[in-house]
């Protein structure tokens, strides 16, 4: 945790059928983010983590999404975070909302299991709300983040930006709280911190390639756009 503690921690993944797909480029996204002084790496799936782990030296925070019938997908089984957790990650996520998941665990359960069997890994719990931050905190989970703020139903109707959910949950919080989700740039990560945020997540805006060109196309032409109004 000290290690993490107010600094910058970069997601490495992408979906099959995404252009920067496999390890190799996991990994090399990975080495990358180190160079440039990032404290963490944040991945998902055996194989990619185990990449990632040769090419790097930090700590990582493991997820593994399985994509079912279920809205959860993030870590939603015991399997599926014992699968990660034999690649020896330093922290494991997992959604734990109450939303309905493949096997109907509890992600509580599922918490106190990794405890029980992994006891030297922490647990982070990914909320979305505000209740769900609270719920949490008094549950097994050793940190909390906000990465579903704004992917579920429930954020959906808050209508609250991360860091606004941030603003909210700091004071009804007693566990580090790590912000992750639609921080795009420099000052919005340090917004994150006043914020209350432990430490700081972002993929798109550095391991999305597509996206960040897509941005600045965007930009360029609603500029020539405008000349010719």
């Amino acid at each position: 945790m000290n290690k993490i503690r107010g600094k910058l921690i970069v997601s490495c993944q992408a979906r099959e059928g995404w252009p920067m797909y496999g390890t190799d480029i996991m990994a090399a996204f990975a080495r990358a983010a180190e160079m440039g002084g990032a404290a963490g790496i944040r991945a998902t799936g055996p194989e990619n983590i185990r990449a990632i782990k040769q090419k790097v030296n930090l700590p990582i925070i493991g997820i593994n999404k399985i994509f079912g019938k279920y809205p959860v997908y993030i870590t939603p089984t015991y399997a599926s975070a014992e699968a990660i957790l034999r690649e020896g990650i330093d922290i494991v996520a997992l959604d734990a909302t109450p939303r309905e998941r493949d096997g109907h665990e509890n992600p509580v359960e599922i918490a106190l299991k990794i405890h029980e069997y992994y006891p030297n890994v922490l647990v982070m719990g990914e909320i979305s709300t505000v209740q769900e931050a609270v719920e949490a905190s008094e549950g097994p989970y050793d940190l909390i983040s906000t990465t579903l703020c704004g992917y579920t139903d429930e954020s959906k109707e808050e209508n609250l930006s991360g860091i606004e959910l941030l603003k909210q949950i700091s004071p009804l919080v007693k566990k580090p709280i790590i912000a992750e989700g639609k921080i795009s740039t420099a000052e919005m990560a340090v917004d994150a911190l006043k914020a209350g945020a432990y430490a700081i997540v972002v993929g798109t805006a550095i391991t999305r390639p597509e996206v960040i060109t897509s941005r600045f196309v965007s930009e360029m032409n609603s500029y020539e756009a405008s000349l010719r109004r």
